[in-house]
């Protein structure tokens, strides 16, 4: 019983290393001495495309799945992305486009 807990512990101390390692990678080895680091770009440019795979993506899979749900998905889509043009408030556009799409699913289905 006493082997089993210290290969926990063990076991438990790499994987807290190697968690630890991947962390703090990015900022021991993509950093320049002038200040300017690849992290930088980094994050400007992952989040919107991120942002952008998961749009896509959940905008095609309903509609593969079921092609009637293409017009609620399209039409909350669409709010969502003009009331976050308008008033720059993720919850209100996140909100609105929702409220639209249940709405919409149990006019159409």
């Amino acid at each position: 019983m006493n082997t089993g807990i210290n290969e926990a512990l063990v076991l438990t101390a790499v994987m807290a290393a190697a968690i630890f390692f991947c962390r703090i990678f990015p900022f021991l080895f993509f950093r320049d001495k002038t200040g300017n680091t690849f992290l930088a770009f980094v994050e400007k440019t992952v989040p919107p495309v991120a942002m952008t795979v998961l749009a896509f993506n959940s905008l095609a899979v309903p509609a593969k799945a079921n092609p009637r749900e293409i017009i609620p998905i399209l039409a909350a889509a669409i709010v969502t992305a003009a009331l976050h043009l308008w008033r720059k408030n993720p919850l209100i556009s996140i909100f609105g486009g929702t409220v639209l799409y249940m709405a919409l699913i149990r006019i159409v289905s």
